[in-house]
């Protein structure tokens, strides 16, 4: 599928958007090994977090509920042999904390995904695992997936994280409920901790000591999780109403979870006009209402240790970056370069499309704000890319074709009708 995005005078206007995927994932599988119901209120229905609870079927939970409410049969530690392979979809946070929850089963499994996921490295899940005691085998290359999972009775483990990764970190601890004793992961930066307020609300005996994180086998209990607006959903409209001069855009009940919050920092270094109000906690996860206003923007350094706090937002920085007045350097990011797309060449190839001045570097870009042109560009499989490249077109002097746009919906399902509701007509028009 292709989108047209038009450029617009002003993005004005209060919405919502939906669940936190990174939440969403989270509740279903710590639910889903916990004793008795779990109901998810806010739960994303995009098709990553649907591949998350294919996959929990797959596995003998019980799911029910329709729209944005889940109901969760937890099974308790134990799960059933799944009869096939179960399907991870693009979605790389299932595949590496099923991972986890898998390594403590008593029996072989696989897990696979699309062409996308199945040339990603699942190395760096696939050695912790190993050192607890299970049999992980990728089939690809040797790194790469499908995954074969011999679990079984696992140790616990001190294991320092080559490269700061939620995701690899949520693995060792899901799999640290298994272990005999306690498992402990040391971060080298702090990354996003949903996982740790996840399992301490079902009841999991974990505790954090600076960079140390601990956890040790414990009897989860179902839970009622209400899950908040994705604030990496949000940071396109954010991000996309803080360059263009005389906007006005607000984002009601967001999450504003502290190891989340690196792209209100950057835009507010930038110069963006930022108010955050209407904090509350729900489900032990903050949320709050989030407005920004509109104005010319500068140039700025992003590395150390907020990178791994904007991660999943620099493609979108990026576009921004390249309208705004001065130079920005993107560094210490070569994560980047591993996820749904090399994002790291993806974007730059995009944005040089469009008319930007751009260097790209092996750990991130130098881009020399100015103006972009309308023109066409390839989103390269990735759902985040296709979005920044989106705002691209709401920031640009001429329409901006985004191909391969069908991707968005693996994390913000109803995109296009919320920048259409901001823009205040119809700014985008989509074709196959």
């Amino acid at each position: 599928m292709e989108i047209t995005v038009n450029p617009v005078a002003r993005l004005q206007g209060r919405v919502r958007v939906p669940g936190d995927k990174s939440i969403s994932h989270r509740a279903a599988m710590i639910g889903a090994i916990a004793s008795g119901r779990t109901t998810i209120r806010g739960f994303l229905r995009a098709d990553d977090c649907l591949s998350t609870l294919d996959c929990l079927g797959a596995l003998g939970v019980v799911i029910e509920g329709d729209r944005d409410l889940v109901v969760i049969g937890g099974k308790g530690p134990r799960l059933r042999e799944p009869s096939a392979p179960l399907d991870a979809g693009n979605s790389g946070t299932t595949m590496r904390l099923l991972a986890g929850i898998l390594a403590g089963q008593p029996f072989t499994s696989e897990i696979t995904g699309d062409e996308s996921l199945r040339r990603r490295p699942m190395d760096r899940v696939i050695e912790p695992l190993a050192q607890m005691g299970a049999r992980v085998e990728a089939l690809g290359d040797g790194r790469c997936p499908p995954l074969r999972i011999t679990g079984g009775r696992l140790r616990g483990v001190v294991y320092r994280l080559p490269v700061a990764s939620a995701q690899v970190k949520s693995a060792v601890l899901l799999a640290g409920l298994y272990g005999d004793g306690t498992t402990t992961v040391i971060e080298p930066v702090s990354t996003r901790d949903h996982t740790e307020r996840m399992l301490q609300l079902f009841g999991a005996r974990l505790r954090r000591e600076g960079e140390r994180i601990s956890v040790t086998p414990s009897e989860l209990t179902g839970q009622q999780v209400e899950v908040p607006g994705d604030l990496s959903s949000a940071a396109f409209l954010l991000a996309a109403a803080a360059a263009r001069s005389g906007s006005e855009v607000t984002i009601v009940d967001v999450g504003i979870n502290p190891t989340r919050t690196g792209v209100l920092e950057v835009l507010a270094k930038m110069g963006a006009a930022l108010e955050v109000g209407n904090r509350v906690e729900r489900s032990g996860e903050p949320s709050a209402t989030v407005a920004v206003g509109g104005r010319q923007l500068k140039g700025i350094r992003i590395d150390g240790d907020v990178v791994p706090r904007v991660i999943d937002e620099l493609p979108v920085i990026a576009v921004i970056a390249a309208v705004a007045g001065g130079e920005t350097v993107i560094s210490d990011a070569s994560e980047l370069r591993v996820k749904e797309s090399d994002r790291i060449g993806t974007i730059a190839a995009g944005l040089r499309a469009l008319g930007a001045d751009v260097t790209e570097r092996p750990d991130g870009m130098v881009i020399r704000g100015g103006r972009l042109r309308g023109g066409r560009v390839d989103a390269a499989g990735d759902h985040r890319v296709a979005m920044a490249f989106a705002v691209a077109g709401l920031l640009a002097d001429g329409p901006v074709t985004v191909s391969g746009a069908e991707t968005i919906a693996i994390s913000f399902p109803g995109f296009v009708e919320t920048v259409q509701a901001v823009a205040g007509g119809p700014a985008v028009a989509a074709s196959r």
